[in-house]
Parts: C-alpha cells; structure tokens; sequence
C-alpha cells in the first residue's frame, strides 16, 4: 500500500497472543509482522498463520534478558550464547532474513570486553551458516553497540536496527542515523517523550513505544534522514498498548479497541511512509 511495505510488531503488548493477532494486523492493512522468540516459541504454527492471513515475517526479535552476560568470559556466558544461536536457528526456519538483537541490557556498566566480541562472533558465524542478517538495535549501553558495529564493520552479516523512540530516551537525542544509517536494515519506528528525570537519569521507563505523532520526535527530520541511508524492504513499527510501571501513556490504546488502535497505528505508519516518500521526491 502507498508503494512502501509497512510492518508492525507488538512483542505481545496488545492483549492477545502474537497468533490472535495476525488476522487484526493484516486487516488494518499491514503487510508484515515481527515477534519476539522465546524458547518453546511455536514457529512452524507462527509461520503457518502469518501464510493463512497473508503476512510476511519481516524479521524475529532476539531475547534481551541475558545480553549483559554476552560481555562475560564464554564459561560464563554460554546460556545466553546459546540462546542466541537457538534464536538464529528460529529464524532460518521460520523463513525471516533478519534478526534484530540488543546489543546490552542495563545501565550501569559501560564497558565492552573482548570475551564479549568473541561470544558475539559465535552467533554471527552461526547466522551466516544460517543464510540470514543480524542487525543490532540501538538501546541502552550504546559502548556496546559500538563495539560491535565496530568489529563487524567488515561483515555483510551485521546491520544496524534503527530504534527511533530508544533514539530519543537511551541515547538522548543523539541521531543514530548519522552513525549506523549506511549499514541500516530494519527500523523499529515508535514515539517517546525522552528522558523523564530532569537530573537526567535513563531508565527503561523512559521506553514508551507510542504511536508516532504522540511524542515529540521529529518525523520530518527521521523521514529526511532515512532516505540517505539504503531504504529496507519494510517499515517496521514497534508499538504496545501497555503503560510501563508507574506510567500511564499507553493506556489510552489500552482503552480502545483492538482493531480501532490497529487501524490508528496504520495511520499513523502510512502517514511516516509519505514523510518519506516525499523527501524522496524531493531529492529527485
């Protein structure tokens, strides 16, 4: 629709399963769909649903929870290591091209460790056997992401996954585009309201996911920025209809129903794609 797919990812925060959801997505007009994998995750009943209601699977979303110990020595960080590499499994066999994966979790530590690039070498050789991309999200910890990018610069296999709302609270405000936009293959597009804490403290509270057009990003200037960088397939949007604890954003999507607040996230993603249309159109 509007010459540019639109994809849309919920990680589960719409109230329903990432099945049930599949029909809603597809009939407020979208064309893809990303999930978050988990171990046990169904992906051969995922897959089958997403061919029912006519959806593509634009990327899988890595488990996070563990990312801290990929920076450890391999003894200690082979769980997560080898979550990883299930995960990579998943999307090969699910029939994604890429996965998007954090690079850290956590805010207190600022330092990438060699162990760290190395455990991350394992996955990335494991998604190259796989045939398929890894591209890193730009989240809290951004030594981190750095430090990868950094050490995968040479390889085909690592991208970048451009997170416009983690833009404005995780790494204030600084343009990530402007770092990674050459190496860019997937967009999580969502809005923010930017550092809550006036002393300037980030926390994963910051992290609201609304609806572009609710927060205060610039959509002219990331519509402006996205057509200097290869432009994906898939406008992939990552939003949820559940507040963070304490907060209280999301929760008038909570409040409408579901195939309202789909239909609105729609709108709301056509309206980013002819942002970006047209400074296409400009630049031509």
């Amino acid at each position: 629709m509007y010459g540019m797919k639109l994809a849309l990812g919920t990680l589960g925060g719409v109230g329903l399963s990432d099945v049930e959801q599949l029909p809603l997505i597809k009939a407020a007009g979208f064309d893809g769909v990303f999930f978050l994998w988990r171990r046990g995750y169904d992906v051969s009943g995922f897959r089958q649903r997403c061919d029912e209601v006519g959806l593509a699977i634009q990327s899988v979303h890595a488990p996070f929870g563990g990312m801290a110990k990929m920076w450890l020595p391999e003894s200690e960080a082979r769980c997560a290591i080898d979550e990883l590499t299930e995960c990579v499994e998943a999307t090969r066999q699910v029939g994604a091209p890429i996965m998007v994966c954090h690079a850290f979790i956590g805010f207190k530590d600022h330092t990438p460790t060699k162990d760290g690039i190395e455990n991350f070498r394992k996955v990335v050789d494991k998604a190259r056997e796989c045939g398929i991309k890894i591209a890193f999200e730009n989240t809290e910890g951004r030594e981190y992401l750095d430090a990868l990018m950094d050490a995968f610069s040479d390889d085909d296999t690592v991208g970048f996954c451009y997170d416009t709302g983690h833009e404005l609270c995780y790494n204030r405000g600084e343009r990530m585009l402007s770092h990674y936009g050459d190496r860019l293959l997937v967009t999580h597009i969502n809005d923010n309201l930017g550092v809550k804490d006036f002393s300037g403290e980030i926390t994963f509270l910051d992290d609201l996911h609304l609806l572009p057009f609710d927060g205060i990003a610039d959509w002219e200037r990331i519509a402006r920025e996205l057509t200097h960088c290869p432009l994906p397939e898939y406008l992939t949007f990552e939003l949820t209809t559940v507040s963070k604890p304490g907060r209280c954003e999301n929760d008038k999507y909570a409040r409408l129903p579901l195939t309202e607040y789909l239909a609105e996230a729609y709108a709301r993603a056509v309206r980013v794609a002819t942002l970006v249309k047209r400074e296409i159109a400009n630049k031509n």
